[in-house]
């Protein structure tokens, strides 16, 4: 009987544990993305789509939206390339120093934005390392297009590399090896045989990779200098709005941003799933 007392508890206990912990999990997240998420469409949208259009049409706002789309236009193909480089060199090879790679690419993961931001001044800057090199030349990269690249570029390093490596590793080289056997070229064997196999993982780490580049502020704060109409990204261009009383404005920039982050999210899952399915087609 005392057995018998202890399972029903136990069996009470699971019936009313996992829904007050589901529960608990849907208002914590309702609490902290789904309302702020909600106000933010509202105060865009809530006096119509005449001022939403009227704000996007400024010029600030396009120019605005022109830099973010060109960054994330430059940074995401760098990206892919270095990080299809790094994912083939550390899935298909043993090396010292391989560990080191490895941490150094997940870098951005641990480190600050604005950290980042911080130490491309000290290099690029005026005063910087560089600094007299680049006057000589005649060539800014603080406070201009150069320098948002290649703080983007740094603060999304790392999304390709981390999705491919795992899926390099998991076809193993016997395929490469039996089409090289066969008489296949270099690149023959990626088209036809690496990228048919990754292109689900590499499609989700370019897809991260374009969120990153879209949506980055911290980085881009410290070297763009946030010159209206010059150098303000977007999520630059939500604060300077706000900070300026200009809110429908900020409000419809901060839309589109979370537009955009829920087509990733969407596109995300997409991915994930189709990455799924061809993990289990493939066992």
């Amino acid at each position: 009987m005392p057995t018998n007392g202890i399972n029903v508890e136990n069996r009470a206990t699971q019936n009313w544990g996992k829904p007050l912990l589901i529960g608990i999990a849907l208002i914590y997240m309702a609490a902290i993305l789904l309302v702020p998420a909600i106000a933010v469409f509202y105060e865009a949208f809530h006096r119509g789509f005449g001022p939403f259009l009227e704000a996007v049409g400024h010029r600030e706002f396009q120019n605005a939206i022109r830099l973010t789309l060109i960054t994330a236009a430059i940074t995401v193909p760098l990206n892919l390339v270095f990080g299809l480089c790094a994912a083939w060199v550390i899935a298909r090879n043993q090396f010292r120093g391989r560990t080191l790679l490895v941490s150094i690419i997940d870098l951005p993961f641990s480190i600050s934005p604005v950290v980042v931001g911080l130490m491309l001044v000290l290099l690029y800057g005026r005063i910087g390392w560089l600094g007299p090199f680049l006057q000589s030349i005649n060539f800014r990269v603080i406070f201009s297009l150069p320098g948002i690249v290649i703080a983007t570029v740094i603060v999304s390093l790392p999304f390709v590399a981390r999705e491919v490596i795992p899926v390099l590793e998991d076809m193993g080289p016997e395929q490469e090896e039996a089409a090289r056997t066969l008489g296949a070229q270099d690149w023959q064997i990626f088209w036809r045989v690496i990228l048919p196999h990754i292109r689900w993982g590499l499609l989700y780490g370019l897809l991260l990779t374009n969120a990153r580049a879209m949506g980055e502020f911290g980085a881009v704060a410290v070297v763009s200098g946030n010159l209206a109409g010059r150098t303000q990204t977007l999520p630059i261009f939500v604060e300077h709005a706000y900070k300026n009383y200009q809110t429908q404005a900020a409000f419809g920039a901060a839309a589109i941003l979370a537009l955009l982050a829920v087509v990733t999210l969407i596109l995300k899952e997409i991915l994930e799933r189709r990455t799924q399915h061809k993990r289990s087609s493939a066992h």
